[in-house]
């Protein structure tokens, strides 16, 4: 298990606003590419042929350039493997494993201090290596093989049980046995910023009717977090649960969009399809767990005790704040209707791969596992507009005289999450999407 780093104050020797989510404490991974000089596959900025897109790490409001000082990186592990920082997704630097992860943020975590002259005395370094934000184009941060939506929040799983079942029979037998999950659609997910266009399947309105087609009229978000895995393991090979920690690079936030209407008409008897499938978005940052270590908190007593593969006694909850917001046609600034928690979460991530991999299940570099809904006891917590109109029988109050029930076309929704340390905030920036017309039969 790692160790839990104090919540101090740091200092890089690029200026970092208080506000910001990217101080040294964070030092997130993504891939991006900038507009200078495309040539194919590769840009030509500052004689520098470099290939695009490429890996970088956020820094105040710039991003540092991994490929321009790869040079750096040499330590008894990296000094082999600079070439990862050249690649156009994560998946090799996650393939290294734990012990490169920290060795990789060790050194960028010394040449970026201003007690390391390394860097900062190089004026010409400084001009190529450092891009601001509003520069670059960011993409999918990793090649992302495989996609598993877990249900891990009892709130969330409550809320939706209660709503269709009633409250005496709201949680499945299973659920506080295992962490429930399915496996969902990798090639639909995408990068923050990306639109996302009103699905169209089978809906049964009226049951007692036969099930009519078209645009999906419960058009619905959820606020979930998702980390990506490490090292590849071998079929037939279990991840235990006291190595867990060792296969989980960084996390991200994530929308999993959700057509309610299609959803249920179709999930019945093998769950989720095309109510879930045309759609997911993530944040294009990447936080390592190491960044999130110093606000990790105890795990919720889980009662009853679970199999013993599934238990562990180190905390691995973190307390990220988590905010989702609207901006529709009306309003004059985003209306935030959801404040959460992932401190909320019933199954820990360590606990769903565990699980996930116990059948011998092997899972590749670059894997990704969202955590599933994340609501929390009170009302302004629940993660879903499925849970905030409950189930459509209220109105949700965006201000200006502007109410949802679910989402209509146009809107935008934002979710923002991060850590507040001692005069430092380790975020994630935001994971955003906006709601497109159906396509036209």
């Amino acid at each position: 298990m790692p160790p839990k780093r104090p919540l101090k104050r740091a200092m890089s020797f690029i200026h970092v606003s208080p506000d910001s989510h990217f101080p040294i404490q964070n030092l997130p991974y993504g891939v991006f590419s900038t507009e200078d000089d495309i040539f194919g596959d590769t840009q030509k900025r500052h004689g520098e042929t470099l290939p695009s897109p490429r890996v970088g790490v956020a820094i105040g409001d710039k991003v540092l350039d991994l490929a321009m000082v790869r040079h750096f990186f040499e330590g008894p592990i990296m000094r082999e493997h600079q070439d990862v920082f050249e690649q156009p997704q994560l998946n090799e630097l996650m393939a290294l494993g734990y012990e490169a992860w920290k060795e990789t943020r060790q050194t960028i975590e010394k040449f970026l201090s201003p007690d390391d002259p390394e860097l900062r005395s190089n004026h010409e370094l400084m001009l190529k290596a450092f891009i601001p934000q509003n520069k670059v184009t960011m993409h999918l941060p990793a090649k992302i093989g495989d996609y598993t939506d877990f249900y891990s929040s009892l709130e969330h799983a409550t809320n939706v049980g209660t709503m269709f079942r009633g409250k005496d029979n709201a949680l499945m037998p299973n659920w506080k046995h295992l962490p429930v999950g399915y496996h969902g659609r990798a090639s639909s997910v995408v990068v923050s910023g990306t639109p996302i266009r009103r699905p169209c399947g089978q809906m049964k309105p009226d049951e007692t009717q036969p099930p009519v087609f078209g645009p999906c009229k419960l058009m619905d978000l959820e606020l979930e977090m998702a980390f990506f895995t490490g090292p590849g393991t071998k079929l037939g090979e279990p991840i235990p649960i006291e190595k867990a920690h060792e296969h989980i690079f960084g996390m991200v936030l994530m929308n999993d969009w959700s057509a309610r209407d299609i959803q249920k008409w179709e999930y019945v008897p093998l769950g989720p399809f095309l109510g879930k499938n045309f759609g997911t978005t993530i944040s294009p940052w990447v936080v390592p767990m190491d960044a999130l270590m110093p606000f990790v908190k105890p795990n919720r007593v889980q009662d009853p005790k679970p199999l013993p593969y599934l238990v562990h006694e180190d905390p691995y909850s973190f307390d990220i704040q988590l905010e989702v917001a609207i901006n529709a046609e009306g309003l004059s600034q985003p209306a935030t209707i959801c404040k959460s928690n992932l401190k909320n979460m019933y199954w820990t991530m360590k606990q769903q791969l565990a699980h996930h991999t116990v059948s011998g299940c092997n899972v590749k570099p670059g894997d990704l596992m969202a955590s599933g809904t994340i609501s929390g006891p009170e009302e302004e917590s629940y993660g879903s507009m499925l849970e905030l109109c409950w189930k459509g029988t209220k109105t949700i109050d965006l201000g200006n005289g502007v109410t949802r029930k679910f989402l209509k076309d146009g809107d935008e929704v934002i979710i923002t999450g991060y850590c507040d340390g001692d005069g430092y905030r380790v975020g994630f920036g935001n994971c955003t999407g906006k709601v497109l017309p159906a396509h036209s039969s």
